[in-house]
């Protein structure tokens, strides 16, 4: 047994994302906050629900912020309100969790997918304009391309969106990953005609269940979300004016939301210093994630690229180290999209990135002495 396994043993196990660290810093707010909740009893879409809505529209800077039962559902709202469907073809990253290629599909539009840049895991544009050439020579409208912050990063939406003005898309934001984040001073949020996001525990900001929100700008549109997402209703609850969803945030989460919400910009900044230490410490002996100019990430993963990923993983395991691996296999490449459109040109990047990517324990309570720990395990783990 090496000395950094038999270090590690002695100590607290590492958890690969602390949610209980956290629950210890807001203490009993959390509970209040539900408590009145309970005390209320307007379990769904109780007052709690507005204030959130409310407070995340202030915290990025949209002017209308729309509360979902998930980021999943937030997708496919935006989608929804544009109307979406056959024909149309919906531009996705092809290194990315399903949900963003699942919604476009379950619209009815066509998915074709597209290659990440190499070292930020985000869209390549280059590929993007590729992707529609083929589309069209498919007979399908563009309609919309759907940009994932990978890992926490905003995607290049200068140049994205530059590509989407050209050809008539409608820019909608993946930030399931990236809330908090911001590119060049404009908060995630606001740097799409709509932006969806996750409040899946695990994402910086994570409620104690499912939950998501839309964002926009457009007064029309964030009506025909707030109907969407309660069965298409108009003026009341038996006027159904549109096909919509049953998509409502329950107020139990929003209330925890609105706690987790104050103390978010904090853990940014923690997140970020953990980020730092990791890249000082292993820059020499992997590949770590490059920040595009003009970003803060909010690191909702730390992902390095490592040759023989698999037997690093495993020796990292035996030292007691918590990793994963987003994504192990791309979209296209998945039983259910395997048919669909890609970009000319393939999607090399994609592929090569499922053989190498491994993500590291990432926190914003991540203590210094137990990174320490971390790092010299991956530094045995690749050296050794």
């Amino acid at each position: 047994m090496t000395e950094t396994a038999r270090r590690i043993e002695i100590e607290e196990p590492i958890a690969f994302i602390d949610l209980q660290a956290q629950r210890r810093r807001l203490g009993e707010r959390i509970d209040e906050a539900m408590a009145r909740v309970l005390a209320h009893g307007q379990f769904i879409m109780g007052p709690e629900v507005r204030e959130l809505e409310d407070r995340l529209g202030a915290f990025c800077g949209a002017k209308h912020a729309i509360a979902c039962a998930s980021g999943t559902d937030a997708l496919l709202l935006a989608l929804m309100a544009e109307g979406i469907g056959p024909g149309d073809a919906v531009f996705v990253p092809a290194f990315a969790f399903v949900a963003t290629a699942e919604m476009a599909a379950l619209a009815g539009a066509t998915p074709v997918f597209v290659d990440v840049l190499p070292d930020t895991f985000n869209m390549d544009p280059e590929s993007l304009d590729a992707a529609i050439g083929v589309a069209e020579g498919l007979g399908l409208r563009p309609r919309a391309v759907i940009p994932v912050d990978l890992f926490g990063q905003p995607a290049d939406y200068g140049r994205i969106g530059a590509i989407a003005d050209k050809h008539g898309l409608t820019v909608v934001a993946d930030a399931a990953q990236s809330f908090g984040a911001a590119l060049n001073g404009r908060r995630v949020g606001t740097l799409g005609a709509y932006t969806a996001t996750s409040f899946f525990p695990a994402k910086p900001l994570g409620c104690y269940g499912d939950g998501g929100a839309v964002f926009t700008d457009d007064d029309e549109k964030a009506e025909i979300l707030r109907s969407l997402r309660v069965h298409g209703k108009g003026l009341e609850k038996y006027d159904n004016v549109r096909v919509g969803l049953n998509s409502r945030l329950d107020t139990l989460q929003a209330a925890i939301l609105i706690e987790k919400l104050t103390i978010l910009e904090d853990e940014i900044e923690a997140r970020n210093v953990v980020a730092r230490r990791y890249t000082a410490a292993l820059a020499d002996i992997v590949k770590v994630p490059k920040v595009i100019d003009g970003v803060r990430s909010v690191w909702a993963q730390y992902t390095i690229q490592i040759d023989d990923g698999d037997r690093a993983r495993a020796r990292l395991k035996a030292a007691g180290v918590p990793t994963a691996v987003y994504y192990p296999k791309p979209l296209h490449q998945q039983t259910a999209y395997e048919d669909f459109p890609v970009a000319a040109g393939g999607l090399a990047v994609s592929e090569r990135l499922s053989r190498s990517v491994l993500s590291l324990p990432m926190h914003p309570y991540l203590e210094k002495a137990t990174q320490n720990c971390v790092v010299t395990a991956v530094r045995e783990a690749v050296l050794g």
